[in-house]
């Protein structure tokens, strides 16, 4: 496998990075981020990445790209079936704060006297793009994923272009109020979520923006039949699944695209074994795209 990174990050290099030639290494390899114009991204390749699928994830608020590429537990399985992970890095609202996604615009609504540093929907696209091109990835084979507010950026981009990827896997994280009353077109989406949780509850929350007043998580439920309404999906589900843990519904009799709702017992967190089966999923969708 091999990385990009930055030195000194939480994240472990194989010793292949020590034989990769010249034209590889122009990605950060041992030391800088694959950069682009308005931001930067990380990198962990399988041993053999030309036409590899890929898996985009985005971390959570406060986060970073180069510790979530160094969960083996999740980062591990996609690399050992082939996938490249490529982690995007959010940038601070304002200097001095945490990492932060510029979502869809449940922030809008409130008196600001700053700007969203970059459009995330765009620059998450270029990623995407450069990343293909750099490494020889297949363009069409690939899934945006991401945990809490990068759930939440999945749910935004799977909205608003939903061409971006050939399917989504949100974790932990859906639309803010005022959601959408529909989205652009239709998608391959996983959603999973804790039961438990109570830092995004299923029914959602409100939450102190000081000093601007409150802003709201929307109700998961509620986005859900956003997505059924796009997609063309009947009410019920008609798949129910119970593996372990996970708690999994598929409306899969959908005009266009497929919707799978899966839940777990634990709270805002991603459940093990998540990547193998959001693996699973994806290429089984895959399979029965015409």
């Amino acid at each position: 496998m091999r990385y990009c990174h930055l030195a000194g990050a939480a994240v472990i290099v194989s010793a292949m990075l020590l034989t990769i030639p010249p034209a590889e290494a122009a990605c950060g390899v041992p030391a800088d981020p694959c950069a682009l114009d308005d931001g930067e991204y990380f990198a962990a390749l399988p041993d053999a990445p030309e036409d590899a699928p890929w898996v985009v994830w985005l971390h959570g608020y406060g986060g970073s790209a180069t510790a979530d590429l160094g969960r083996e537990a999740r980062v591990g399985p996609m690399l050992a079936r082939g996938y490249a992970v490529i982690a995007p890095q959010a940038l601070p609202f304002q200097p001095g704060e945490p990492a932060e996604w510029s979502l869809r615009d449940e922030w809008d609504r409130y008196p600001r006297d700053w700007d969203y540093p970059r459009d995330d929907l765009a620059f998450l696209e270029a990623v995407i793009d450069d990343a293909a091109t750099r490494f020889g990835l297949d363009r069409r084979r690939g899934v945006v994923a991401g945990f809490s507010t990068g759930g939440s950026m999945v749910w935004d981009l799977a909205c608003l272009e939903p061409d971006t990827a050939a399917a989504y896997a949100p974790v932990a994280g859906g639309f803010w109020e005022t959601m959408p009353e529909t989205c652009a077109g239709p998608v391959r989406l996983f959603h999973t979520h804790g039961f438990t949780d109570t830092v995004v509850p299923l029914e959602g929350r409100e939450i102190a923006l000081e000093p601007y007043g409150r802003i709201r998580q929307a109700d998961i439920h509620a986005g859900l039949a956003v997505w059924r309404e796009t997609m063309g999906c009947g009410t019920d589900a008609d798949s129910h699944e119970i593996a372990g843990e996970l708690w999994h519904k598929a409306w899969t009799d959908c005009a266009a695209g497929s919707l799978d709702f899966a839940l777990h017992p634990g709270g805002h967190t991603v459940p093990d074994g998540w990547a193998e089966t959001m693996l699973d999923w994806f290429e089984g969708v895959a399979r029965s795209d015409p």
